[in-house]
């Protein structure tokens, strides 16, 4: 028997749009939904065509819920040959969110609720738009669980030590506004632009750049705040180096010049 997908996966122009498709749960994460997002970004490195990802939630309701506590009290009641097949899935599964250099843009399009592993896997996305009505919160404790998808580690070096200890330690939802206001929601717009917002204004800004300048950039800005600023400016970035050697970091000058847009090849 053919297990459904519990998600979407195409490619538009250099981009990969990645769909938790799981409405009816509130795209909450499953082996299965885990396992198939795994393969998805494994997909999105490996394929030269792919320059920007953007994840979204199936539906109006949520982005993703985070983890589904109802599959766990499933578990517990689980043939043998199905806690195998959850935990091959299980051992297969690579998130984005420990993936901790992972190249290329990812933008997190959140159209509702993004809640313990759906704020976990936004937070490990380079750029958040939500819509108006979103919801944004680690309520684990709330649980008797912790935010152990690195939200623990994760929000406070994005909003602060003290506020991200204000919603950690109460289980606060905070709404996207005030995502805006802390700096964690790049743009927030009304559940009915939400996909123009990224299709035609945060995407083609990207794509008007040479995609390997793009992931040269995050990759010294991500590896940088590791380590002391001199040595962040003086280390060597990998991609750096590739993108020095491209035919693109030829490309830029030469169109600039020529006064006509840039052709880029990302190579």
């Amino acid at each position: 028997m053919i297990t459904p997908l519990v998600s979407k996966f195409e490619i538009r122009e250099n981009v990969a749009w990645i769909t938790l498709n799981r409405p009816e749960a509130m795209n909450s994460l499953n082996p299965q939904l885990r396992w198939e997002l795994s393969k998805h970004f494994d997909e999105v490195e490996r394929n030269p065509e792919i320059w920007i990802a953007v994840v979204t939630g199936a539906g109006e309701r949520a982005f993703c819920a985070g983890a589904d506590l109802k599959h766990r009290a499933v578990e517990r009641n689980a043939s043998v040959e199905q806690r195998s097949k959850w935990s091959k899935m299980t051992q297969e599964t690579t998130s984005l969110n420990e993936r901790w250099h992972f190249s290329k843009p990812v933008i997190a399009m959140v159209n509702g609720f993004a809640l313990g592993g759906g704020l976990e896997l936004a937070l490990a996305c380079d750029i958040i738009v939500a819509a108006d009505h979103a919801e944004l919160g680690l309520p684990e404790p709330r649980r008797g669980l912790l935010a152990g998808g690195v939200g623990v580690h994760r929000l406070p070096r994005q909003i602060g030590l003290k506020l991200a200890m204000g919603y950690m330690l109460t289980g606060r939802h905070m709404s996207a506004q005030r995502g805006y206001e802390l700096g964690l929601v790049n743009e927030v717009a009304p559940l009915e632009k939400l996909q123009s917002v990224v299709a035609d204004e945060w995407l083609p800004d990207i794509l008007r750049c040479a995609p390997l300048a793009v992931r040269a950039t995050k990759e010294a800005a991500m590896q940088g705040l590791d380590i002391a600023l001199p040595q962040a400016f003086y280390t060597q970035y990998e991609l750096e180096k590739r993108r020095q050697a491209s035919s693109d970091a030829q490309e830029g000058p030469r169109a600039f010049a020529e006064k006509r847009p840039p052709e880029w090849q990302g190579r």
